[in-house]
């Protein structure tokens, strides 16, 4: 079951998963306010969702066009769909018309307004509703968070989280929102029991961290930062905290978590000039970009990269690749493989030429080496999935900075190996142990450096008399990962001991 899942949402971008999930809130609310489960008109949601979709819409190109910048149809679509899940439905009045015009101006205009170096600050929908409540006076009702609703809140957002893998985040979250506004209940003399029932089954609890608070762009970077962020929005979450006679709604909450994001992971975007393009295997492809004045990140980050293109498919016009150069060189690469059947995505990036842009943002990831360089390392690749450590074998070598590392990796054949030559100078430069896994029927060689199989349990016990003691760090599709972490933990290697990497450019 969980692997038709896995091969399902593998399909598609996150961006598309959240609106499909959003689309299906939406037409099931609709569904239930027919039946009466809902205190709601469904003629009002779909007058509100049309509004909301068409003023989003709209609104978004006029700034995108003022602000000369690339759309992404998903962005402006997820806000108004959110928009449209929480605030109270159109029930004919003036003023309800008038809020939901606010709403969506609102919110498109942070994004290009409330912004840094070209990113925007806070959520567009949680700062669009925090206004028109201190403005005209009309707040969000958040009335998606009923117990009619939870079901497919539930379902729907544990998707997205599969996707991105930010359940750890959800979960803190979560937890502290619970622990929190049970010791607020117990200081107002309330029925813990009562709040709790109440904040599971009757608010907007799980549709924030699942769609809102999951959000790349207002979230922080790396884990540990993720989770003080999780942290700090569950203790604001409920209406009982209390700042002197102010209460937070749910949507401060969130604002206030953005900021503390933005303070300690401020990000930006760019838009990066193609050089080139060099072939590194027979279906994968380095770009060449020049790498932008100031521009730091460690090896084995990822970012995402946005290539607007027409008749853009199902899978969109964004995608995670891994930057496969060093900070040390002065030329910005990714290593990108191709398909037979590729999306429309990877059609327009063969089809790039010198000096054509991309827009570049969201720099992530703590996929990248620990500050003891005396900690002992074993990094495992697969395929493309060797772009993080040609980024971390270069550092190294420009360094020469000498660490314990061994390289395990992966490919079908001799030919399909990538970056060889910067293995084979950090075997020389600094001693990191490289060794090759041919998987192919047909690819027997005969070298002390390369294993004629697949990279297993066995392979790994031969070669690393240490593996108990190392950290492990892994970067491939996923079935390859889940893999290795098997075979990992029948020698008896510890879950905290495995790194992932899953942005290493998969994507067809």
């Amino acid at each position: 079951m969980l692997k038709q899942i896995d091969k399902y949402i593998d399909k598609i971008t996150m961006y598309r998963l959240t609106v499909y999930v959003l689309g299906a809130l939406n037409i099931i609310a609709i569904f239930f306010a027919f039946i009466g489960n809902l205190n709601y008109q469904p003629s009002g949601i779909i007058i509100s969702s049309i509004t909301l979709i068409i003023s989003c819409y709209v609104i978004n190109r006029v700034f995108a066009y003022i602000f000369d910048v690339p759309t992404n149809i998903e962005s402006w679509l997820i806000t108004a769909l959110i928009l449209t899940l929480i605030i109270p439905p159109f029930s004919g009045a003036p003023e309800n018309l008038t809020f939901l015009l606010a709403a969506a101006g609102l919110a498109m205009a942070s994004k290009y307004l409330i912004s840094y170096k070209g990113s925007h600050i806070f959520n567009p929908a949680a700062v669009a509703v925090a206004l028109t409540a201190i403005g005209p006076g009309q707040a969000a009702s958040w009335w998606i968070g009923t117990s009619s609703m939870l079901p497919f809140v539930l379902i729907g957002g544990l998707l997205i989280v599969r996707k991105i893998h930010r359940g750890q985040m959800v979960t803190i979250f979560i937890i502290t929102a619970l622990v929190a506004s049970s010791f607020y209940s117990l200081l107002d003399n309330v029925s813990i029991v009562t709040n709790f029932s109440q904040t599971i089954t009757t608010s907007s609890l799980f549709f924030l961290s699942f769609i809102m608070l999951t959000e790349p762009l207002t979230s922080p970077k790396t884990k540990g930062k993720r989770a003080l962020y999780a942290i700090l929005v569950g203790i604001l979450f409920s209406p009982q905290f209390q700042i002197f006679s102010y209460h937070t709604t749910p949507e401060v909450a969130l604002i206030i978590g953005n900021l503390f994001s933005f303070l300690v992971s401020p990000k930006y975007k760019f838009f990066p000039i193609l050089k080139d393009k060099v072939r590194i295997s027979p279906d994968s492809l380095d770009f060449v970009f020049a790498a932008p004045r100031n521009f730091r990140y460690l090896p084995g980050q990822y970012m995402e990269w946005t290539l607007p293109h027409s008749k853009t498919d199902k899978r969109g016009n964004r995608r995670y690749f891994t930057i496969a150069s060093s900070p040390t060189e002065t030329d910005l690469i990714i290593g990108v493989k191709f398909y037979d059947k590729g999306s429309s995505y990877k059609e327009a990036m063969l089809a790039l030429t010198a000096n054509s842009q991309f827009m570049a943002d969201q720099l992530s990831g703590d996929f990248v080496m620990p500050d003891d360089k005396q900690e002992k390392l074993v990094f495992i690749a697969g395929g493309i999935g060797i772009t993080p450590f040609r980024s971390m074998m270069k550092y190294l070598t420009d360094k020469n900075e000498k660490r314990d590392v061994f390289l395990l990796y992966s490919a079908r054949t001799k030919d399909d190996l990538a970056y060889v030559d910067i293995f084979e100078q950090a075997r020389k430069k600094v001693g990191a142990k490289v060794y090759y896994a041919l998987t192919g029927k047909n690819s027997k060689v005969k070298s002390p450096y390369i294993i004629n199989g697949r990279i297993n349990d066995r392979v790994i016990k031969n070669l690393i008399p240490d593996y108990k003691t190392r950290t492990y760090y892994i970067s491939g599709t996923e079935s390859m990962v889940k893999t290795i972490t098997e075979q990992l933990a029948s020698l008896g290697i510890y879950s905290h001991q495995i790194k992932f990497d899953y942005f290493s450019g998969y994507s067809s």
